[in-house]
């Protein structure tokens, strides 16, 4: 090879442009390399003038199944074949026949230097067909790709989904998380984000508004866990407190009891449902457990952490007996907890609603547990606690005409509701002393104090303002101060049944009072933290998921009117809450709000994929 003559470089032509020794500079249509006789093949020893006009060279017609025929059953080289079809030919022309020859479906061609394969028949009627089936998908893609972007202009989709489904499949993997690209909006030259993808299979109708991506987008699943869990484990030599009743209190629609209290004039007995002498640890239904994180609760129902078996073996109040762990409080004269004691229990539960627990509130049975609450929550307050009071609502479906209608309900706040809170908080202290009294690895969760401002505004501005003052919560195995709580040290303990976290310090405790080894802390810090993602995970999709069918009931009501609550405000713009829908969102006003101003507002247009909802004032 000399210079002047037109190689091959990886399939591209090339032009010699210069010769040093071993080494040759080749002239590419990108540019310019150096490159050893190994790395490029000749295509004919004449001399080109340019690689443009190797590039630009026309190629006559030829009659390739004539050439088929003639060379049939042998392997002719690149130059006979092409003397055939074409004659004398030039080093200017070498790369476009070679080019022409390796479309063709008569020929194998994989070098200039090599023979050349002639295909038979049935090949070449298979590799027409290929090509075809080929060409025929681009066209599908390319029509899906105009009808995407015409979509998204606004224009109706009227096309078939069926035909168009494995693109539509593309789109939802995208919206559901499995896959953190697509092709097909690269190629429309659209955003590649989830909700991009989720907004296109809205507007093309592939997926219905009701359709809630945000469980699978942070990895959690719609349905319980389906890991088998084994005959509960009772315990040879349960504490019998059946003479004592346990009253498991909570709202109307719970389904999943796991927490009941007694007192029994000297001891407050918490009591907490306990899987962990059933499941072992990294057995498959606590590797499960570990994955989800905790129990998701949306509007469209309950996705178990430990699968719904668990709620019939471990549930306090299903059944005449139920067996618990229980936390043994002594309080003292200002409600702190003096004395801790921890046992496996064997119960009598009476189930009640919050409904219920008020209206008994003044009760023998009662009265004690509220007045140890109310202690507990001055006990809190003067150590600093910070309460945020903001209203709450409960999102539920109803299946109508084959339609999940959403219902938005206000949450009525309870003194039961709260004096639960305060058991549960006393429950998680306690067991936090516990750990540390006895030197036991633990789960400990910290909060470090809010830097609330000097002057609070009154009203829900107020709570706004000390709710954005929080600092995030931590989670380790060395005890701290949970300032929002006012507590010197808080563990949670009081949920085994739907936090992965709970059962894991629920194990340590049961493992102590055995006398059995402890998970060493810094094993420990990794089960807690794999459980604690996978939680946090959790919490954000059930937010969304909340978020999303307040925007469908909305979509749903599209008349709806409200009340929407300032709370801040930054000229004419304000952060408000509607209280009716428990939705927070921007607002931008024709005069200054003052702070809890009352707005009436209407809804003007709601992007379901972005969960944004934008109001304006009536």
């Amino acid at each position: 090879m000399k210079k002047g003559n037109l190689v091959l470089y990886k399939n591209q032509p090339a032009l010699i442009t210069d010769v040093q020794g071993d080494k040759f500079e080749i002239t590419l249509e990108s540019g310019t390399k150096k490159v050893r006789e190994k790395d490029i093949v000749l295509l004919h020893n004449g001399e080109c003038r340019s690689i443009k006009v190797a590039l630009d060279a026309e190629v006559p017609a030829a009659d390739f199944g004539e050439a088929a025929d003639f060379f049939e059953g042998e392997t002719p080289s690149f130059a006979e074949l092409a003397e055939l079809l074409w004659g004398t030919y030039t080093a200017e022309q070498s790369w476009k026949l070679w080019e022409t020859l390796c479309a063709s479906p008569y020929f194998i061609c994989t070098s200039p230097a090599e023979p050349i394969g002639i295909r038979t028949q049935a090949e070449i009627e298979r590799l027409n067909q290929k090509q075809t089936e080929k060409a025929q998908a681009e066209k599908l893609r390319q029509d899906f790709i105009a009808a995407l972007r015409a979509c998204m202009q606004g224009k109706p989709f009227t096309e078939s989904k069926e035909l168009y489904t494995p693109f539509f499949q593309e789109l939802e993997a995208l919206a559901l998380g499995s896959s953190s690209a697509s092709k097909i909006l690269k190629d429309a030259k659209l955003e590649q984000t989830p909700e991009q993808a989720h907004d296109i299979l809205l507007k093309t109708g592939f997926w219905p508004i009701e359709k809630n991506p945000y469980p699978a987008r942070f990895g959690h699943s719609l349905h319980s866990s389906k890991a088998d869990i084994p005959e509960p484990v009772l315990p040879k030599a349960p504490l019998d407190l059946t003479a004592i009743p346990a009253y498991a209190i909570d709202n109307s629609n719970s389904t999943d009891p796991d927490d009941a209290v007694s007192f029994d004039g000297t001891y407050l007995w918490i009591h907490i449902a306990n899987p962990a002498d059933t499941i072992q640890a990294d057995t498959q239904s606590d590797t499960d457990a570990c994955a989800r994180g905790a129990t998701l609760y949306t509007p469209e129902g309950a996705a178990r952490m430990l699968g719904e078996k668990a709620v019939d073996y471990f549930a306090l109040g299903l059944k005449p007996i139920s067996w618990a762990l229980s936390f043994k409080l002594l309080l003292g004269a200002d409600g702190a907890i003096e004395e801790v004691g921890i046992h496996r229990t064997k119960l009598s539960v009476i189930r009640m609603t919050y409904e219920e627990a008020d209206a008994q509130k003044d009760s023998p049975a009662l009265a004690p547990l509220f007045a140890i609450a109310e202690k507990n929550r001055i006990r809190r307050e003067n150590a600093g606690a910070v309460s945020i009071d903001f209203p709450e609502v409960s999102i539920t479906l109803k299946e109508q005409d084959g339609i999940k209608r959403v219902q938005v309900q206000p949450v009525i706040q309870t003194e039961a509701a709260a004096m639960i809170k305060e058991m549960m908080l006393l429950a998680g202290e306690a067991a936090a002393r516990f750990a540390f009294q006895h030197s036991i690895p633990f789960q400990y969760i910290s909060q470090e104090a809010p830097e609330l401002p000097n002057k609070l505004p009154s009203g829900l501005a107020g709570e706004y303002r000390k709710r954005r003052a929080m600092r995030p919560r931590s989670v380790g195995t060395i005890p701290s101060m949970h300032a929002a709580l006012g507590l010197a040290m808080y563990g949670q303990v009081t949920s085994p049944l739907r936090r992965y976290g709970d059962l894991v310090s629920h194990r340590q405790l049961l493992n102590y009072i055995d006398g059995k080894p402890l998970t060493p802390a810094a094993d420990l810090v990794l089960k807690i933290a794999a459980g604690d993602v996978a939680g946090r995970a959790c919490v954000s999709a059930e937010r969304a998921s909340r978020q999303h069918w307040t925007l469908v009931y909305l979509l749903q009501n599209p008349d709806w009117r409200g009340t929407a609550v300032v709370l801040e405000a930054m000229g004419r713009k304000a952060h408000i809450f509607i209280p009716s829908l428990g939705y927070e969102g921007d607002m931008t006003l024709d005069t200054e709000p003052e702070l809890n101003q009352e707005l009436t507002v209407k809804l003007r247009r709601i992007r379901l994929a972005y969960l944004q909802a934008s109001f304006e004032q009536v």
